[in-house]
């Protein structure tokens, strides 16, 4: 009897001296296919400083739907979602959803941002410092180098836009790290990677459409637009 109490106490010693594992701060591990993404707190929002690259399946650019959900990956024209990983393009800029995968890609905890989540970020960003020139308010008109990566866009003259080397202080200051990933038109095509990045919402303003955010390489301002739904487009997730 003695011997049992003497074993089981060593176990609970032992037990509660070895580290449990934890994520790395500021990271979080997707359990569906492990991938780890970046994230980064802005006001009260945490958010996925990375594109999502979640990918279920695959299909190339010629197929399209309001209501089905499709996954591309930019370039990439066939089902061989191995094949799809592997590119540059998955790597570097993650998947491209229409809307209605971008509605459930999320991993549990997390959800794709509303309209007015991402006004939320907009209206922060400015009010604290994020806006390229130093002032402050004005929403989205002037943060949009704050929010993008400083490296990967074309260039620009523009001042103060995503890609101008200018105002370096202010080149992804927010830590969103906005990739230019392009996207998927409704005619069945790929275009603008390298010049800019749409973002899709859950918010609906009609029956076919959705609200989006969209930077650009010459622009200093965050576009909101409303697109229709079969298009292809990134995704942030926001932390619930």
């Amino acid at each position: 009897m003695k011997k049992t109490i003497l074993f089981l106490f060593a176990v609970v010693f032992l037990y509660s001296c070895t580290p449990i594992p934890q994520e790395a701060p500021n990271t979080f591990t997707d359990s569906r296919d492990d991938k780890v993404y970046k994230t980064v707190t802005i006001g009260e929002q945490v958010w996925m400083a990375e594109n999502l690259a979640y990918l279920p399946s695959v299909v190339g650019p010629a197929t399209e739907s309001y209501t089905t959900p499709y996954y591309y990956v930019y370039d990439y024209d066939g089902t061989n979602v191995n094949a799809a990983k592997a590119t540059d393009n998955y790597n570097i800029y993650g998947v491209l959803y229409n809307w209605p995968a971008a509605l459930t890609a999320c991993p549990d905890g997390w959800h794709l941002p509303s309209d007015a989540e991402w006004t939320q970020l907009e209206n922060y960003l400015a009010d604290n410092g994020h806006n390229y020139d130093g002032s402050t308010g004005g929403g989205s008109e002037k943060i949009a180098k704050s929010l993008a990566t400083d490296s990967g866009w074309d260039n620009s003259i523009n001042e103060g836009a995503v890609g101008n080397t200018d105002y370096p202080a202010y080149r992804n200051k927010s830590g969103f790290s906005a990739l230019p990933g392009g996207r998927r038109y409704g005619d069945g095509m790929f275009g603008n990677v390298s010049e800019s990045g749409d973002w899709w919402s859950s918010t609906v303003p009609t029956q076919y459409s959705a609200w989006g955010r969209y930077l650009a390489y010459i622009f200093v301002f965050v576009d909101r637009f409303d697109y229709h739904r079969d298009y292809g487009f990134s995704v942030r997730c926001l932390r619930d």
